[in-house]
């Protein structure tokens, strides 16, 4: 599969370093593990096993994820949109913003976020902190701005000694987006496939070992590798196949990149979505199009492929893909 290269010297450092990181989470572990370290050959790694990250700032964060004063009207929150009890997504098409304004593209998962080299589909903000200001001054989502979300929490006199004493010099925008991007990277979902990647053979039974195999054979690991298991490049949307000609009246939200850049080559262009918790973030694809895994499959078999597969193999990838659903850990 044909992967879209960019030149920009920011975008080429963020990889770089997510790169560097990914190295030294593996080193570690196989250093920790040495019997496990063929394991660690696979093309998708496993997440850490701890975060280092300030607890004060993910509490802080957590809080304000969830606080609704961040919306024009109080009547949206961060988790609104991005409910991590259902997959850090909303279950919808497309997201609802204030007024109950339909946006133009679907909510992808705050879950491992952090683990993203950009955010958003078109990657337009480099980091999870330049994401956090996004929705806040979107007029279609949450339609605010930090001067009136900083006049509504200081009349709470909790929140702000709590603010206060996280950051000394209080209340100020780049600590509401700090915090908020620090609880989201404390949002990695550990998952029985990473324990199978640890060593634990019996993590996965037999049909989900063949189903990833099949998802290897067949080139999605092309796209979907890493920690993420995508998150970590962009690629056109529609490789092998036209979707864009097929599905008709055409968005600005389908521009992808080229919105951000102009630059023709980026045009259908997006950040390749992560598939952890999978099973848990329908409708897919940044249209979301595709109201079950089993569509999506074949979507990406037809546009990104380019070929056919049975049902049978198929069947198998969902199930290796299920095994990627979190379970209970650092949330």
């Amino acid at each position: 599969m044909r992967t879209v290269i960019k030149t920009d010297r920011c975008e080429m450092q963020l990889r770089k370093k997510a790169m560097t990181i990914g190295i030294a989470v593996a080193a570690a572990l196989a250093a920790a593990h040495p019997a496990r370290a063929q394991m660690l050959d696979e093309p998708i790694k496993p997440l850490p096993q701890k975060m280092d990250l300030d607890a004060r700032k993910v509490d802080l964060g957590k809080k304000l994820f969830h606080d609704k004063r961040l919306s024009k009207d109080n009547s949206l929150s961060c988790a609104s949109c991005h409910d991590i009890a259902k997959g850090g997504v909303d279950g919808q098409q497309f997201a609802t913003g204030i007024k109950g304004q339909v946006g133009p593209i679907n909510t992808p998962t705050v879950l491992n976020s952090g683990l993203n080299f950009r955010q958003f589909w078109n990657g337009r903000a480099a980091t999870l902190e330049e994401q956090a200001a996004g929705p806040v001054h979107n007029p279609g989502e949450m339609g605010s701005n930090w001067q009136e979300v900083i006049g509504k929490l200081s009349k709470d006199a909790a929140f702000v000694a709590q603010f206060r004493a996280v950051y000394p010099d209080g209340l100020q925008p780049r600590h509401i987006q700090e915090s908020i991007a620090t609880f989201e990277r404390s949002l990695i979902t550990p998952s029985r496939f990473d324990r199978y990647l640890l060593g634990d053979s019996r993590a996965i039974d037999e049909d989900e070992r063949q189903g990833y195999q099949l998802f290897k054979n067949y080139g999605c690991i092309a796209c979907h590798q890493g920690m993420g298991i995508g998150g970590n490049m962009y690629q056109t949307f529609g490789v092998l196949g036209d979707y864009f000609k097929d599905k008709g009246k055409i968005t600005d939200a389908d521009l992808g990149r080229y919105a951000v850049t102009k630059n023709e080559a980026d045009r259908h262009v997006f950040k390749v979505p992560s598939l952890r918790n999978v099973e848990l973030t329908a409708p897919y694809f940044h249209d979301g199009s595709a109201k079950t895994l089993d569509e999506a499959i074949d979507v990406m078999f037809r546009y990104q492929l380019g070929r056919t597969a049975p049902t049978a193999d198929k069947a198998l990838i969902v199930k290796f893909l299920k095994t990627l659903t979190g379970e209970k850990g650092m949330q």
